[in-house]
């Protein structure tokens, strides 16, 4: 990505995998970047990777768009503390993998100043997390999933949302969808975390542990995942544990099929169900 032609001022709460990506890209793309993490020892990182200073009471102000990356719980908190900080016309986003509750919240924050809260979520990241596994290009062809206010027109919808790919321009996004928080929590249910819970869970059979010299590419795209943030994804999953709790029991169901088929040696109906999967897999993909 090139430097932009604009100088822009960004702030970045939390230099997780996430925020330390926005804040290297946003880095190198020329803008002024602000930032706070927990952990003084990964904001000094961050300073020397070109962060211009600490996100706090003085600069938060200047900031025409923060970024709240850190788990949802600690967004919300800080959010509420600082909102009379924002600048009147900022953009403020989440970078959270959950919607609905998060989007309530910040909202109703939001409703009593003049900023504009869009909750996202860039569809990026590694089965690594950390401040030292983030990079500038984590975003760069990656789509980023957009909850904008109900409140707001249609023609304001495109105006917020032109702004905010216009902020977003370093960090290299190939596509903004636009989709309500519930719609967003269900099919991310499926797509990401439901893939978690299956990839986790699968690395429990003891044969996981004698997998060397017998596995390939279909074992490691399956187990990618399992290696995860216990603490940020248990938060995830329970925010959305209605939808995650419906897929897991649908993939129940139709693992049953599976087994009950070997356990009758009924090849007619496991090879249908093979077929069967074969088929919704292409027709996904070509939609």
């Amino acid at each position: 990505m090139t430097k932009s032609s604009h100088t822009h001022t960004v702030g970045i709460l939390s230099l997780g995998l996430i925020g330390g990506s926005f804040a290297k890209a946003f880095v190198r793309g020329g803008y002024t970047v602000y930032a706070y993490d927990v952990a003084r020892s990964i904001l000094h990182d961050a300073l020397n990777d070109g962060v211009a200073g600490e996100l706090d009471d003085k600069t938060i102000g200047a900031c025409e768009l923060i970024v709240l990356a850190g788990y949802p719980e600690v967004c919300e908190r800080w959010l509420k503390a600082h909102a009379s900080l924002i600048a009147p016309d900022a953009l403020v986003i989440d970078t959270a993998g959950v919607k609905r509750s998060l989007c309530k919240t910040c909202t109703q924050i939001a409703e009593r100043y003049t900023w504009t809260f869009i909750g996202c979520h860039p569809m990026a990241g590694t089965q690594f997390s950390g401040y030292r596994h983030s990079r500038a290009s984590m975003f760069v062809n990656a789509p980023l999933v957009v909850c904008l206010p109900r409140t707001h027109t249609s023609h304001s919808h495109e105006i917020l949302l032109n702004r905010l790919r216009t902020l977003l321009e370093p960090c290299g996004f190939t596509s903004f969808t636009c989709a309500t928080p519930d719609f967003h929590d269900e099919q991310i249910a499926y797509t990401s975390q439901l893939a978690h819970v299956v990839s986790n869970a699968y690395v429990k059979s003891p044969a996981a542990q004698a997998h060397k010299g017998f596995s390939a590419g279909s074992y490691k795209d399956l187990t990618r995942v399992a290696r995860l943030n216990a603490a940020m994804w248990t938060e995830l999953f329970l925010d959305n544990a209605d939808n995650l709790s419906h897929e897991i029991e649908t993939l129940i169901q139709n693992l049953q099929a599976y087994k009950d088929a070997l356990d009758a040696g009924d090849a007619t109906m496991l090879q249908a169900l093979l077929a069967e999967g074969d088929r919704l897999k292409k027709e996904a993909e070509a939609r």
